[in-house]
């Protein structure tokens, strides 16, 4: 897969003298012997696996104008021709302008990252000017263990294993354990304001207890320093830990402001710019007004409300088919369904006003026949939004189709043909609400048709989630892994790995071993088997998410974290506690993932064992798929039975179960419908963790209703919230 514009692009200094070389035949020119020792070919690969494009600067100085186009700037092991085998044809000393160049482009937000290496002042380069303005040095030495009681890697005494702190790593040091640098020198942080060491020399070291690895911000950017530049060569990448620290490292480097300030969202579709509608055209304002008019005027099944208001509603009519006619020209895709919609509308009025039909113009809308990335639609229904408005009055949307190539890619795999993921445009009141999807079982219709399609606003939910994980880490403390910390801060990335994680769930209700019909809209039972079953759906789809990222897929770890961190995070906090079946697999699943130990809440902040996390999950998936493959050989009662003991291991059922109390105490010989009435109302209530996440995020989970992304009416009032919060 190509890189894609919302993840980092990495310059890596070429023109300067440097002891590696992206060109790995230049690496072999270089080092016959050893071209591995002289290549960061890998060290490219690596990040271009996780969407990162890596380029490099081969002529001319380090300019503003080279720098404009990069988030993170490598420079790699400056070194004269005397002291290393080196690529470049300029000398390893930066002039003062360069020095200037680079102190600026991270001030105003962007990354750098230096490779440094042992006995610096032999070298011949001015890293120590470089690094003079974000307050840290290079020290010239040779780092080395003792023998006896010694972190030697492999004995040798030049080798060294870095002390990265006690417990599993958090923030940017997530999911490393060891590290070792080969032949390393120290870092001076002395001058620096706010430097975190990451790694130092262990206390059998000598010299003992210095920063090895090191960050620093400056300004709006971020400065990585390194010791040593061979653990990210090509013979050492694949060793310990170095590979996940490198792609921290300079993901966390790339995380800085600049990154996100030309963020746009991107598309891969060839769109005619005669086929686009902007949310202020004349004709859609005029069309929106209408509609939000004539919709105040209907009642709960879409008929009118007073017959004294037919001449207005018949003018509002009027006016919804003039304005469909004048944007229909922008929607060829859409041809036989504009033509369609008219017809409905004035079948309505015709009809004196009743219940609306809009079958007809429902059959003929057909999105899934255009999966074009950027395709417009324009959507005018009778129709209620699921977690939304419950009357089924007009609505009318603006929209765009996300579809890029990767997701057609993945889509190829997954096979989901129904499965539209698309953004807001603009809106009418129906979906200023929490409503997260268009799907055609929600229109007026005479009968109920075979659907074809369904839309995700992946826009939506990452805006959402967005919001609600960036408050849930600061109440908790949590440092976010560099993914992460990427994932909250870029909507254009969420949103893509929100298509992406919907496109997969989505798909899996239909597959595996499944008891009972796969999305239980034809079933009465109880809410625990819904939640067991929207879970299930999850943990394959973080399954996938765990075989994709071994594949090198740059979105597999970030549908990772998104499942993680919205089914923790939000799905327990929202909404009220009667049979809040999403909230149950959050609860779930935070409990499974504490007892297994991978989940931390020690001294009012929360860690994650992160190199644990994806096959502890995994786990999860398997007891789940289990449950319900036994779940087959089983009456319907008895599996029902099966999955609360299989919850109630984890989450504590509410004190006055009857469930929890066993078979005994259920009326097992009548009809199931008694049996869901025992049901207690918040039959797994909240540990005391979610009691009081819970009071701390209402006004963040308030805030998120009708937020898109784009379109946030209420960013204002939430930020002061989220203050307050803090405060």
């Amino acid at each position: 897969m190509t890189a894609n514009a919302p993840f980092a692009r990495v310059l890596l200094d070429q023109a300067h003298s440097s002891a590696w070389s992206l060109d790995a035949d230049l690496a072999a020119r270089m080092n016959p012997a050893n071209p591995g020792d002289a290549s960061l070919a890998r060290a490219a690969a690596v990040l271009r696996e996780r969407g990162t494009q890596v380029l490099a600067h081969t002529d001319g100085e380090l300019t503003p104008a080279a720098l404009d186009g990069a988030d993170v700037l490598v420079i790699a092991h400056p070194a004269a021709a005397s002291s290393e085998r080196v690529a470049g044809d300029l000398p390893p000393v930066l002039s003062s302008a360069e020095i200037a160049a680079v102190t600026d482009h991270v001030a105003k937000g962007g990354g750098l990252v230096v490779l440094a290496e042992c006995d610096h002042d032999a070298h011949g380069n001015n890293l120590g000017d470089l690094l003079a303005p974000f307050g840290l040095g290079i020290v010239s030495t040779l780092v080395h263990e003792r023998a006896d009681g010694g972190r030697r890697h492999l004995g040798n005494a030049t080798w060294v294993l870095g002390e990265t702190g006690t417990g599993p790593g958090q923030g940017v040091m997530a999911g490393i354990g060891e590290v070792c640098f080969y032949r390393a020198g120290t870092i001076d942080v002395s001058g620096a304001k706010g430097a975190r060491v990451l790694v130092r020399s262990s206390a059998t070291a000598h010299p003992a207890g210095q920063p090895l690895a090191v960050t620093v911000e400056h300004g709006q950017g971020r400065v990585v320093v390194l010791a040593d530049s061979d653990l990210v060569g090509d013979d050492s990448i694949g060793e310990l830990d170095h590979e996940e620290l490198w792609v921290n490292l300079v993901t966390w480097a790339g995380n800085g402001s600049r990154a996100l300030e030309t963020e746009t969202p991107a598309t891969d579709g060839v769109v005619d710019a005669s086929s686009v509608v902007a949310a202020d055209d004349p004709a859609w304002l005029a069309l929106k007004a209408a509609v939000e008019e004539l919709r105040l005027l209907q009642t709960t099944d879409g008929s009118l409300r007073d017959d004294a208001d037919r001449e207005r509603a018949t003018a509002l009519v009027a006016t919804m088919t003039t304005r469909i006619a004048e944007l229909a020209p922008h929607f060829p895709h859409d041809a036989d369904y504009l033509a369609a919609l008219p017809l409905d509308l004035q079948r309505w009025v015709d009809g004196g006003f009743g219940v609306p039909d809009f079958l007809d113009s429902l059959l003929a809308f057909r999105p899934d026949r255009h999966r074009v990335d950027g395709t417009q639609h324009l959507v005018v229904f009778p129709m209620y939004t699921q977690n939304g408005n419950l009357d089924r009055v007009f609505e009318a949307v603006l929209l765009d189709v996300m579809w890029p190539q990767w997701l057609a890619d993945v889509e190829a795999r997954y096979d989901n043909p129904m499965f539209l993921p698309v953004r807001f445009i603009d809106l009418t009141p129906g979906y200023d609400t929490n409503s997260a999807v268009l799907f055609p079982e929600t229109v007026a219709v005479r009968e109920v048709p075979k659907f074809s399609w369904g839309a995700i606003f992946c826009d939506r939910e990452a805006a959402r989630f967005r919001r609600v994980t960036a408050a849930s880490a600061e109440v908790l403390g949590l440092d976010l892994p560099p993914e992460g910390e990427r994932l909250v801060a870029s909507q254009e990335v969420a949103q893509a790995t929100f298509a992406m994680w919907d496109l997969i769930h989505d798909r899996t209700h239909s597959h595996g071993d499944l008891p009972f019909d796969p999305f239980m809209i034809k079933q009465r039972m109880p809410f625990w088997m819904y939640a067991l079953e929207e879970l299930r759906c999850d943990l394959n789809t973080f399954r996938q998410g765990v075989t994709l990222a071994e594949a090198g897929h740059p979105y597999a770890r970030a549908v990772q974290l998104a499942i993680l961190f919205d089914r923790l995070f939000r799905f327990p906090v929202t909404g009220d506690r009667v049979r809040n079946y999403d909230g149950l697999g959050g609860q779930l699943l935070f409990a499974w993932l504490h007892k297994h130990g991978v989940l931390r809440w020690t001294d009012n902040t929360l860690t994650f064992d992160w190199a644990q996390v994806p096959a502890v999950v995994v786990a999860l998936s398997d007891e789940v798929e289990t449950l319900y493959r036994d779940g087959i050989d089983r009456s319907r009662v008895g599996h029902w039975m099966a999955a609360h003991r299989f919850i109630a291991g984890y989450v504590a059922p509410h004190p006055a179960s009857a469930w929890a109390k066993g078979a005994e105490h259920l009326p097992l010989d009548g009809p199931p419908k008694g049996l869901t009435d025992l049901v207690q109302p918040d039959e797994f209530p909240l540990n005391v963790f979610y009691e009081a996440l819970r009071g701390k995020l209402a006004p963040v989970i308030e805030s998120t209703r009708g937020i898109t992304g784009t379109r946030d009416p209420r960013a204002d009032e939430a930020a002061r919230d989220a203050e307050k919060m803090s405060a």
